[in-house]
């Protein structure tokens, strides 16, 4: 199975994130433990406040008790990477004060932020597909290190697991094409380091590209032989 080689100009381009525009290093390494030390803070300031509600009481009920249960259970997660919704949905809210305050700031790649307005400029819908909720991505995108910091007004669409399906299935991707009619599916790009991602888009009709950039796991040789690899935007 390889990625499509039809000369049908692509007119979305669909992105992951981690690992494909930002290292992966980023998320693990700043944004997971940012969330982590926020917490017990944000805990003991907001817990009983309206506004806090809907992030808590997302979380399953043995973990709303206490304080203590639920930084454990949050941390558990974290530390297991779990790709869950309610625990995207809290990390961005917290992400959120830590990118007001000046604490964070996205890292892309240096090939990224040129080519993405090269692709608005010349009319290619850019979108993103990641395991991170929507409202985290736009935080992303609006705090980055790119001169302008805000790359936000370049994209057309957000999408992740809540309004389209874990990333690694079939039905996702169409899920996806089907929500923007006006581009057949063929005329989509993806674009991801992970192998099985990008599979999944390939079967769904649209085309896909891994990323192998720095920091990422190391590809395999059947993975190479399968599908496109590059290791920069600008080899597209």
């Amino acid at each position: 199975m390889t990625a499509s080689t039809s000369s049908e100009e692509v007119q979305v381009i669909l992105l992951d994130i981690e690992g494909t525009v930002c290292p992966i290093s980023f998320v693990k390494d700043v944004l997971f433990p940012y969330a982590l030390r926020a917490l017990p803070e944000t805990l003991v300031a907001q817990w009983d406040n309206p506004d806090f509600a809907k992030y808590k009481d997302a979380f399953p009920p043995e973990y709303r008790q206490s304080k203590g249960e639920f930084a454990a259970h949050f941390q558990d997660l974290v530390e297991r990477d779990v790709k869950i919704s309610y625990l995207k949905s809290l990390q961005g809210y917290l992400w959120e004060e830590g990118y007001a305050a000046g604490h964070l700031k996205a890292p892309l790649f240096p090939d990224v932020p040129g080519k993405l307005h090269a692709w608005h400029q010349n009319g290619v819908k850019i979108m993103i597909y990641s395991s991170g909720s929507v409202p985290a991505q736009k935080l992303l995108f609006k705090h980055t290190d790119a001169e302008p910091s805000d790359l936000t007004p370049l994209i057309s669409d957000w999408f992740d697991t809540v309004n389209a399906g874990l990333k690694t299935e079939v039905k996702s991707y169409r899920t996806i094409a089907e929500s923007h009619p006006e581009f057949p599916v063929r005329q989509w790009l993806f674009l991801s380091d992970n192998a099985k991602e990008v599979e999944a888009a390939i079967d769904a009709g649209m085309r896909s590209v891994i990323l192998r950039r720095p920091g990422n796991a190391e590809l395999s040789q059947e993975t190479i032989a399968r599908f496109r690899v590059i290791d920069s935007f600008s080899s597209l």
